[in-house]
């Protein structure tokens, strides 16, 4: 899934896609129906990218973006306004591992709440545009870019200090044999 672009902002609900940035801050639109515009000041606004975000695990964090991957392939996700204990049941099995003192329920609520407004974008659907070049294309890449770089040039060697010193030498005493 492609979640490039989508952000989450402090104090704001819902998702959000940037759409430029600015000296002070971005530039973002809601996902919603209401399409509506806001200007995010970088010093005040926390804005946190969904394809950034991990869950704390046990033993490491969980991404989001594979939580969500999992939710699209259970059958059915409950509803963010669901009981505490049917929301961590369900996060149990979409996210197996997870540290159930650190992730509160209200933390699931925003996940669940989030994939609701995700499930039906075309880009939620999209393959992430950095994991869909094959691993074959970029080792061939890599061997392209191998075959142009020129072979380097052998240096000469450096000259001993002492003949330098002889070159240095040499012009002098014949300049003091003249006089």
């Amino acid at each position: 899934m492609n979640l490039r672009g989508i952000v989450a902002v402090s104090g704001k609900p819902g998702l959000w896609k940037a759409l430029a940035q600015n000296k002070t801050g971005f530039i973002l639109e809601s996902l919603d129906a209401n399409k509506t515009k806001l200007v995010a000041n970088l010093s005040t606004a926390k804005i946190a990218a969904l394809d950034e975000i991990t869950i704390f695990g046990d033993y490491e964090d969980i991404r989001l973006v594979d939580v969500f991957g999992r939710m699209k392939d259970a059958k059915s996700v409950p509803d963010a306004k669901a009981d505490g204990k049917q929301l961590r049941e369900f996060f149990r099995e979409v996210a197996p591992g997870h540290d159930e003192e650190k992730v509160y329920s209200s933390d699931i609520k925003k996940i669940v709440s989030w994939y609701h407004i995700l499930k039906d974008l075309p880009l939620f659907s999209e393959p992430d545009p950095s994991e869909a070049a094959p691993v074959a294309e970029q080792e061939s890449v890599v061997e392209a870019v191998e075959e142009v770089k020129p072979a380097k040039k052998a240096k000469a060697p450096a000259k001993a200090k002492t003949e330098v010193a002889e070159e240095v030498a040499a012009p002098k005493a014949a300049k003091a044999k003249k006089k």
